[in-house]
C-alpha cells in the first residue's frame, strides 16, 4: 500500500525544513538583575503601564529600570536646571531621571524644580527642597502622570566613564582612543596600528 492507495500524491511528502535557531538570542534585558524588592515593584508597576497605555514614556522608563548600573549614570542638579530653564519649553514640567540625582557645589543658585528619580543624594535633596521644589518617587509619578504627560525624561552621560575612553583601536588617525600604556615614550606602543606585528595594521 503506497501513498496513491490513500488518495495522496507523492508531492504531499516533502522534506521538512530544519529551522536555524543560532541567532534567536535576544541580547537585551527583560527584567533587572537586581533583587531589590522596591525596584522589582516599580518594574511590576511600569510593566503594567507600558502594556495598558500607548505611552512611549512608560515603555522607555521600564527599559531603563532594567539596565545595568554603568548605564544609569548620575545626573547633577546643574544639568537638570539647565534643561528645565523657566524660559524654555521645559519650564514647569517634571524632570524624570531613572538613576541618581547628585548635588553640584559649583552651582550656586538652585531654581524651583520638580524632580522624580530613583535616588537623590542628601545634598541635592536639601537644596531642591530649600528652593521650594518637590521630589517625587516613581510610584507618585505614576499616579500624577500615568502616561508621562508634562514630564521631561533625562539621563546622565553614559560615555563619560574612564573605560569608554579606551574603547576602539588606539593609534588610528583621528580616533582619539586612549591607550593602556604606562607612559608615553619611544618604547610604548609607538608602532601600534602601523604594522600587524604591533597590535594591528590600519
Amino acid at each position: 500500500t503506497g501513498p496513491r492507495s490513500w488518495g495522496l500524491s507523492h508531492q504531499a511528502f516533502k522534506m521538512g525544513i530544519d529551522i536555524d535557531h543560532r541567532h534567536l538570542r535576544k541580547a537585551r534585558r527583560s527584567a533587572p538583575k537586581s533583587e531589590d524588592p522596591y525596584l522589582r515593584l516599580l518594574v511590576k508597576l511600569y510593566r503594567f503601564l507600558a502594556r495598558r497605555t500607548d505611552s512611549k514614556f512608560n515603555a522607555v522608563v521600564l527599559q531603563r529600570l532594567f539596565i545595568s548600573r554603568s548605564k544609569k549614570q548620575p545626573l547633577s542638579i546643574s544639568k537638570i536646571a539647565r534643561q528645565m530653564a523657566t524660559g524654555g519649553s521645559n519650564g514647569g514640567k517634571i524632570a524624570v531621571c531613572v538613576g541618581t540625582v547628585t548635588d553640584d557645589v559649583r552651582f550656586l543658585a538652585v531654581p524651583k524644580l520638580s524632580v522624580c528619580a530613583l535616588r537623590i543624594t542628601e545634598g541635592a535633596r536639601a537644596r531642591i527642597l530649600k528652593a521650594g521644589g518637590e521630589i517625587l518617587t516613581f510610584d507618585q509619578l505614576a499616579l500624577r502622570s500615568p502616561t508621562g504627560e508634562n514630564t521631561v525624561l533625562l539621563q546622565g552621560p553614559r560615555k563619560s566613564r574612564e573605560a569608554q575612553k579606551h574603547f576602539g583601536a588606539c593609534g588610528v588617525k583621528g580616533g582619539g582612543v586612549k591607550p593602556f600604556v604606562r607612559s608615553k615614550g619611544r618604547k610604548f606602543e609607538k608602532a601600534r596600528g602601523r604594522r600587524s606585528s604591533r597590535g594591528f595594521k590600519n
